[in-house]
């Protein structure tokens, strides 16, 4: 049987995932409060994050408002279901795998270094520069 706050999760969540059927809220109550865990298919992760995780955030400031309504303190953890058994996030890959590679990212880079020029970012950029300098120039003007 899910409680309130797990329902309210699993309600807005389904709305915005394509495969609400995988979404599961699971519920832990602990010393800092109740601590809701998301599950959802991991082709929705993004879309139940956001970008820059605006979505879980304002997932999280609703549970706020609920626990102030309820008196309790809300936590919620976006768990990672990609195939892993016990939810766990895999370990991340490397950037770099061996010296070849990090040799050969270098050479890339003094490919650049000495290459054409960099990409111009068009006339709107080359303004938005010329006005941040004048700008500092003037706070440099300041006595302070």
């Amino acid at each position: 049987m899910s409680t309130i706050d797990q329902q309210f999760v699993e309600y807005i969540v389904k709305t915005l995932v394509n495969n609400p059927d995988k979404v599961t809220v699971e519920r832990e109550i602990d010393e800092r409060g109740v601590l809701l865990s998301l599950s959802v298919d991991p082709e929705d992760v993004g879309r139940v994050i956001g970008k820059r995780g605006a979505t879980a955030q304002s997932i999280r400031t609703l549970l706020r408002v609920l626990g102030t309504k309820n008196g309790a303190r809300y936590n919620l953890k976006v768990v990672n279901t990609d195939g892993v058994e016990g939810g766990e996030a895999p370990v991340a890959k490397p950037a770099v795998e061996t010296k070849a590679e990090a040799e050969g990212v270098g050479e890339l880079a003094d490919q650049e270094l000495e290459g054409e020029a960099p990409m111009d970012g068009g006339e709107a950029e080359n303004e938005l520069a010329e006005k941040t300098r004048a700008e500092l120039a003037d706070l440099d003007d300041l006595d302070i």
